[in-house]
């Protein structure tokens, strides 16, 4: 009892050091509702599969169209408002940025819109339903689980606890580079006809990586500089950003560069260049 007593004091006094002004706020007075969703989206995973089985797979044409569309519109909106608030408007710097914590307007913004980009987190969980639902499994890989699995929770932090300042370059460049992805999947929901459209599939990954690789360096400045901004949440980017690079770069590797020397190999076979052994 003493140590479940100790925890909880523990867990109210992390709770009492959150942003005030996101108390009240839907889904932000603590954490239990997101682990929850992320709790049934594992369930999900794990169980989705066996139900569609011996099912036939849903096409949901019209409702990936609607769903990629409003994702695209979404990131949009969140990256501009970000953007345009805090390094246009709002003179904040790539540099090491402590939270601003006062309740002016364009703050109160700011703190809006990484609400809302906390919530496109949660929807995006349904890109997995939607892949079960249509019964392509493949596309449910570690790599796609663990990122719409953690994603939501630490956003979550990073709104309860430090919702300015140094956090705000995620969001920024998180934002851009969902738009670019969803419209990609949007494109991809229209059907065979708009393919020729999709070139530029394996660039988004590249995105991805850079994306990873920017936020590393930006939040690296905080393990040697001081500015007043939390010091635990540089190591959740550094080591969050670290693990992400590793595994968007070796899913590049299997996807594009063994692939293509496969193709290679497979073209210079049938050519009578490649003897067999």
């Amino acid at each position: 009892m003493d140590a479940f007593k100790a925890i909880q004091n523990e867990y109210n006094y992390s709770m009492s050091m959150g942003d005030p002004r996101v108390n009240g706020w839907f889904m932000m007075s603590s954490p239990w509702p997101c682990l929850m969703i992320m709790l049934m989206y594992l369930i999900l995973v794990k169980m989705g599969p066996t139900i569609m089985k011996n099912r036939k797979p849903l096409e949901l044409k019209n409702v990936l169209l609607s769903y990629n569309i409003g994702l695209v519109f979404l990131s949009g909106y969140c990256f501009t408002q970000i953007f345009f608030r805090a390094y246009v408007f709002g003179g904040i710097s790539f540099g090491c940025e402590a939270v601003d914590y006062s309740d002016s307007p364009n703050n109160l913004a700011l703190v809006g819109t990484g609400w809302l980009f906390y919530i496109s987190k949660l929807l995006e969980m349904l890109d997995t339903v939607f892949f079960i639902l249509r019964k392509k499994f493949s596309q449910v890989s570690f790599l796609h689980v663990l990122h719409h699995f953690i994603m939501p929770l630490l956003i979550w932090i990073g709104l309860k606890f430090a919702a300015g300042g140094m956090t705000i370059f995620f969001p920024t460049i998180n934002s851009l580079v969902h738009f670019f992805m969803y419209a990609y999947y949007g494109l991809s929901a229209m059907g065979p006809k708009y393919q020729k459209y999709l070139w530029w599939k394996k660039y988004m990954t590249k995105f991805q990586i850079i994306q990873f690789v920017l936020i590393l360096l930006h939040s690296s400045q905080l393990l040697f500089i001081d500015c007043g901004f939390p010091r635990p949440m540089a190591w959740i980017f550094v080591i969050g950003s670290v693990t992400f690079i590793l595994l968007f770069s070796n899913f590049y590797i299997q996807a594009y560069l063994k692939n293509t020397n496969k193709k290679q190999l497979d073209n210079r076979a049938s050519n009578g260049h490649v003897k067999e052994e």
